[in-house]
C-alpha cells in the first residue's frame, strides 16, 4: 500500500488509514491527518524531508518518518 511519502508533487490523495502507535499516531491525528482526509502534496525538500502538504485549508510540513505512517487509498 502506498504511503504519503510515495506521493508525487501536485498529487491529491486520500488517507485510507494511519499506522504507528501511541504518541506518534496521536501526533499525526492532532495535525489533522485522519482517515478520509484529502491531502495535496505541495513541495518536497531536496533530500525528501520534510514534505509540505495542504489539508483542511492550511499548509503543513510533515517529516518523512511521519509520512511513512499515512497510508493512502489507491
Amino acid at each position: 500500500m502506498r504511503t504519503l511519502k510515495d506521493a508525487k508533487i501536485g498529487e491529491k490523495v486520500t488517507v485510507a488509514r494511519l499506522g504507528g502507535q501511541g504518541a506518534l499516531k496521536r501526533r499525526i491525528m492532532d495535525m489533522g491527518i485522519t482517515k478520509g482526509a484529502e491531502i495535496l502534496v505541495r513541495k518536497v525538500a531536496p533530500l525528501g524531508d520534510p514534505i509540505e502538504v495542504n489539508l483542511r485549508g492550511y499548509a503543513l510540513s510533515v517529516r518523512k518518518s511521519e509520512a511513512e505512517q499515512v497510508f493512502l487509498q489507491d
